[in-house]
């Protein structure tokens, strides 16, 4: 290819920037072989220019009715026609198939209201106003067999709010990762009956939701692959998190509870209950070695005897579809494949003829192993019906919200979802995030993005599902990058975050769509939208009524003075800290640029005593915010350098936060517990331990101490005196 025009004019109509403002506030061109690549993943014949050209004709055609429409609740619903001039208006008729079943038909030349035809435009017609939801249209030819079809979806203006956050009050809750519970029962892992335990505990205590890590499923058969934010799919639940013990079939299977109760299994479990860290592969071996007992009993005393239960299991396999037989097949062809080889860690190194679920040989799988295939069907509904009785829980308890599930920005590329894909998903790309002051190389996450042609063409199928699955048994949804709604950063497979470019999104559809399905599950929408942030989506994101993200740390003017609470978009969620941040105790002590530094993580020694230096600032500036507003407790210091992290300055910060605007705050259970290590420290893979380090006290003893007690009481008052 020659022309670098026709490449970017190319480009800029599939809908990828050509060019990008950095974090420096340049702007920056993106490079040819950069925009080449991702054409080519978009299914771009890029030869020559010609070939492109072409190409881009085919993929931009425009057809006589789109595939899908999009309108909010309300506005006029008008349909655009790409017809030839002398196509006659008297020969189209039209049919609405509502969602509810209502059918209704008319003329198109009764109904017209534009026809722009000899500018080269469309003619348009109108249809009567529909209640929200998923319609289908028939457009009608005389003497053409088959009709036009378009979906069209009619959503409301905003996404759903519980009635108390309508009628603004402040609420506070926990946010955990679940994994990191202990107690004096599970098995070393917290679980679904943990999560119980904390949703009545925090209730108790005044709070209205627990907010969890994401919770999909990940890899049993390579338990150590356990990064929630890298999972094998975002539709299906991490089984590690069932409460094996409170299994109906538990209870009757001899054989599990005699191996359960011997002294090697108990002191497997006293074990790996003991550790400081998540042991996956012990846990895995742990409840693996157990599950497949309470299948045998579910198969013998309820299958094959067609009870009520066995109705229940097999209604959720049929309402799980081909989604649950992919997820299903792929973790026992996995479990199957790691038996005979320790090295397969994903379907990119299992044998050629198992590498899609596609092929011949996985069919046969299926067909030789549809019990191999129905256990893992079986757990899925185990883990559903557990995470179905914590949601019934929180609501019995009257909290605002109860649980609040987080939606993780994409899917492993060595996963089920990709295993299985039909296109949905462009695999020769990984998202990621462009260079920034902190990251001068860029991140690539390693997660293959939704193809946007695609979604329209499928009418936002895959994209309707992933909500669907993910606002099941919840009364939030947080949005990992949210901002991917509008665009994301694609990277050529195999090149560094630094040759990439930005992939924009048809962000008022997805919006739209994201407030219907709000509604339908209600469901509150939280946007993670730390970062860089493009001014086309703050706007958007407000008027959505997604509540955005407060980050203490991350809300400070130009001179680097902390901005008040108080001052805060009330349609937002405070936190002091996440789970890509140290915590309080370690953002304070500067644990995290000490075990940088160890790591290697900052080979620019200058940088690194520009960061000691800016958290040096940044300690003074909390500590003179406080102060200002009153809020610095007797005899805690003036100068930070002085000032230790204890009890009394963390619940201080908590307050602080509490008394602001946000209609929602989140606290980690690790800043009530004093804890220093971080959960997961970005730019690591094998460096440190992520995603495993657990809570320092068991869950028993976390909200029968006085000192929390007390924070709570605390939390509660200062909540409330905001609401007047």
């Amino acid at each position: 290819m020659k022309d670098s025009q026709v490449l970017k004019q190319v480009a800029t109509a599939a809908g990828i920037a050509d060019s990008y403002v950095n974090a420096w506030g340049h702007s920056t061109q993106v490079s040819d072989e950069t925009l080449r690549r991702l054409l080519a993943a978009l299914e771009y014949d890029v030869r020559s220019d010609d070939a492109l050209l072409e190409s881009s004709l085919k993929h931009n055609r425009v057809e006589i009715l789109a595939d899908v429409k999009v309108v909010r609740y309300g506005e006029p619903v008008e349909i655009e026609l790409h017809l030839g001039i002398s196509a006659r208006v008297s020969d189209f008729s039209w049919r609405l198939i509502a969602e509810d079943g209502n059918v209704y038909e008319g003329w198109l030349q009764s109904q017209l209201i534009r026809d722009s035809r000899a500018e080269g435009g469309p003619l348009v017609f109108s249809l009567p106003k529909l209640e929200c939801g998923y319609h289908q249209i028939e457009l009608i030819r005389k003497r053409r067999k088959s009709p036009y079809l378009m979906t069209l979806i009619v959503a409301p203006a905003t996404c759903y709010k519980q009635q108390a956050l309508k009628d603004n009050k402040k609420i506070w809750g926990t946010s955990i990762q679940l994994y990191s519970v202990r107690t004096s029962h599970n098995w070393g892992i917290g679980d679904f009956g943990d999560l119980k335990q904390l949703v009545i505990d925090v209730a108790k205590a005044g709070g209205d939701f627990v907010g969890l890590n994401p919770i999909h499923s990940l890899f049993p058969a390579n338990p150590e692959g356990a990064s929630p934010y890298s999972p094998s799919s975002r539709r299906w639940l991490n089984l590690m998190y069932i409460d094996v013990s409170s299994v109906a079939e538990f209870a009757q299977s001899d054989v599990a509870q005699l191996l359960v109760g011997s002294s090697e299994f108990q002191q497997r479990l006293s074990d790996v209950r003991d550790t400081d860290w998540v042991n996956y592969s012990e846990v895995s071996a742990l409840k693996m070695s157990i599950l497949p007992l309470l299948y045998q009993v579910f198969v013998t005393r309820h299958l094959e005897k067609n009870t009520a239960r066995a109705k229940q299991f097999l209604q959720f396999v049929e309402d799980g579809g081909e989604s649950l037989l992919h997820q299903a097949t792929f973790d026992a062809i996995h479990a199957y494949l790691k038996q005979e080889n320790d090295d397969m860690w994903g379907w990119p190194v299992f044998p050629e003829a198992y590498r899609h679920f596609d092929n011949q040989a996985v069919q046969g799988f299926i067909d030789q192993h549809y019990d191999q295939v129905e256990l893992y069907m079986y757990l899925q509904w185990l883990a559903d019906n557990q995470l179905a009785e914590v949601h019934e829980l929180a609501n019995e308890n009257e909290m605002v919200i109860g649980l609040y599930r987080d939606l993780a920005v994409g899917v492993c590329e060595s996963g089920a979802e990709t295993w299985a894909d039909h296109g949905a998903l462009c695999q020769d790309v990984s998202i990621g995030a462009p260079p920034d002051i902190l990251g001068p190389l860029g991140q690539n996450w390693g997660l293959p993005p939704l193809n946007p042609q695609v979604l329209k063409q499928t009418a936002y199928q895959p994209f309707i599902n992933l909500l669907r699955a993910n606002m099941r048994n919840c009364g939030a949804l947080r949005i990992d990058h949210v901002l991917g709604l509008l665009r994301l950063w694609w990277i050529p497979k195999g090149e560094s975050a630094q040759q990439g470019a930005y992939m924009y999104y048809p962000v008022d559809d997805m919006m739209a769509i994201l407030a219907l399905e709000s509604h339908r599950h209600q469901c509150t929408v939280i946007g993670e939208d730390l970062g860089t942030v493009p001014e086309e989506i703050v706007d958007k994101l407000s008027t959505a009524g997604i509540h955005s993200y407060k980050v203490f740390f991350f809300e400070t003017a130009a001179d680097g003075g902390f901005y008040s609470p108080i001052h805060y978009n009330a349609q937002s969620m405070a936190a002091l800290c996440t789970h890509d941040m140290p915590t309080l105790r370690g953002f304070w002590h500067c644990d995290d640029l000490k075990m940088g530094k160890q790591l290697g993580l900052y080979p620019d020694a200058d940088q690194l005593t520009q960061l000691f230096n800016s958290r040096a600032q940044s300690k003074q500036n909390i500590l003179n915010s406080l102060n200002w507003h009153g809020n610095l407790p007797d005899g805690i210091g003036l100068d930070a350098a002085y000032v230790p992290m204890d009890r009394i300055l963390s619940e201080a910060l908590q307050v602080h936060l509490a008394s602001g605007a946000s209609a929602l705050l989140s606290l980690q259970l690790e800043d009530w517990l004093e804890m220093d290590k971080p959960v997961n420290i970005p730019g690591t893979v094998n460096e440190y331990p992520n995603w495993r380090r657990k809570l320092s006290v068991n869950l028993d003893d976390i909200f029968t101490r006085q000192t929390i007690k007390d924070l709570t009481t605390r939390l509660n008052q200062a909540r409330e005196k905001v609401n007047h």
